[in-house]
């Protein structure tokens, strides 16, 4: 990893280009802050890391965090709902997943090499201060997600109370006592696991890894007794393959799997983008490349097959699909087993929420302003910015489910597009370290006024095009490919403009 070095003509200056006072160089506000780094640009938690020690095990975990949600068994039951039947869906599951893992092996790259966050890989690409434009955008997208995940997880919760004390379920009831589309108790549950969250997100990256390491396996427990369950209360010759019956025929199938490909890679666009938040702390490139491959095909795989096996299974069991586990456990006459499974799916949630949807503000909004906002704080703007967006309403059916993916993959794609290729194409893999942290003029990312004006050229025309075909009726067809159709047209607009 690069070294910590002076940058040139960073001491001379005595304002910032932009004509603020830049403080004396030879007193910083941080003492730990190398000498040639900007204070407008660091702190301890955006700084380069000096020891990488996550093994390919704890990417691999990660993973398995990010997977083993209520949140993503409720979206692979939704693909039910495009008329597929259990293999296409397993299928589609299967594409989608492996370019998942391709594409965050490109991503990871830069941030596993230079030690550092998404947010300040994007000052290579955006410039120093332009890069606030994709740490903000990513971070907003996080705190839609925070409080989606929070939502899921606490439905959990309430099953669980309900099962025990069913005095309670007229308050459980939306339209009798609710708030903002929320039950009372629906509330109750969602405010806890946002507490619980924070305090695990409090007390740093390392309390959060042995987290993760303990949530990924732990629910892959309880999924599998619930498939063996519900296989043996239905019985193998009662499971079909054919849910609702065969909807399309030969070729007619074909177009259906393949926006069911594309709504894998939305899901999973989040994670995706900012996963060099992550393999920052990889010992090696290889190592981070090796968790992805278990974490991501071969972990999704079991993941999919069970998640396919146990939805079908609710068919013969209850006499309706369940896509949702949590309601799916809660019809079990077993209380423990209710109790047991809602409370490791409740984990398994948690652990997505902080890996994905609360490390990620984090670091994206610290980067905006490093001197004010710690890492913690940026955190948790992003946990109470997540109350006020009612995420229940975001998450609440099928169709809900796949039109928020596409709005955020109309956002996404077009950030991975520009950053691929202005990492791989035009910086051919080569990053100034130090660069990253100074607004001297000199430095290789200043670019004019600290912003890559073409990279912001690329992405904008990009996302506008991805979310006017989600948004107009006339398109729809093209809605489900909003992350492809944004990160296509970025990655072209960019290339041109910088050839």
């Amino acid at each position: 990893m690069a070294q910590f070095s002076a940058a040139s003509g960073s001491h001379s200056l005595s304002t910032y280009p932009d004509g603020t006072a830049q403080p004396d160089p030879s007193a910083p506000a941080d003492a730990s802050m190398p000498a040639g780094y900007s204070e407008r640009l660091y702190n301890e938690d955006l700084a380069p890391l000096r020891a990488q020690n996550w093994t390919a095990y704890n990417i691999f975990a990660f993973w398995m965090s990010d997977v083993h949600s209520v949140g993503g068994y409720v979206f692979a039951g939704s693909l039910f709902a495009l008329g597929l039947t259990s293999w296409q869906v397993l299928v589609s599951l299967l594409v989608g997943i492996t370019i998942v893992n391709v594409l965050c092996n490109l991503i990871a790259k830069p941030s596993q090499l230079n030690g550092v966050p998404y947010p300040v890989a994007c000052r290579a690409t955006f410039g120093v201060l332009g890069a606030n434009l994709p740490a903000v955008i990513r971070g907003l997208i996080a705190v839609a997600w925070y409080g989606i995940q929070t939502y899921l997880a606490s439905s959990a919760l309430v099953i669980v109370v309900l099962k025990f004390v069913p005095q309670l379920l007229p308050y459980a009831d939306v339209h009798r006592h609710g708030l903002f589309g929320l039950s009372t108790l629906g509330w109750a549950g969602f405010m806890l696991l946002w507490v619980l969250q924070a305090l695990v997100f409090w007390h740093g990256m390392e309390t959060i890894k042995k987290f993760i390491d303990f949530a990924g396996p732990a629910v892959y427990v309880v999924m599998f007794i619930l498939a063996g369950y519900m296989v043996y209360r239905a019985g193998w010759r009662n499971i079909g393959i054919n849910l609702g019956g065969v909807k399309y025929h030969g070729m007619e199938v074909v177009p259906v799997m393949i926006t069911a490909i594309s709504l894998v890679v939305s899901y999973f666009s989040g994670p995706m983008l900012n996963f060099g938040d992550f393999s920052r702390y990889g010992k090696s490139f290889r190592s981070v490349k090796r968790g992805n491959f278990w974490g991501l095909p071969v972990n999704f795989l079991a993941f999919s097959l069970v998640t396919v096996i146990t939805t079908a299974a609710t068919l013969p069991v209850f006499g309706e699909l369940i896509t949702d586990p949590v309601e799916t456990v809660g019809r079990i006459d077993y209380p423990m087993a209710v109790i047991l499974g809602a409370l490791t799916f409740t984990i398994a949630t948690i652990g997505i929420n902080i890996v994905a949807n609360f490390v990620s503000p984090a670091f994206d909004f610290s980067n905006v302003a490093p001197r004010l906002i710690s890492w913690r704080m940026g955190g948790m703007l992003a946990a109470v910015a997540s109350v006020f967006i009612t995420p229940w309403n975001l998450f609440n059916n099928p169709a809900v489910i796949h039109y928020t993916l596409d709005v955020l993959g109309s956002f996404i794609g077009p950030l991975y597009g520009v950053l691929i290729v202005d990492f791989y194409l035009v910086k051919r893999q080569k990053i100034v370290l130090d660069d990253l942290y100074t607004v001297a003029p000199s430095g290789t990312y200043w670019y004019r006024n600290g912003v890559n004006y073409r990279a912001v050229a690329a992405l904008l025309p990009a996302a506008l095009i991805a979310v006017i075909c989600v948004m107009v009726p006339g398109l729809d067809g093209c809605a489900n490919f909003s992350w492809f159709i944004g990160a296509g047209l970025a990655a072209l607009f960019y290339r041109l403009l910088v050839r």
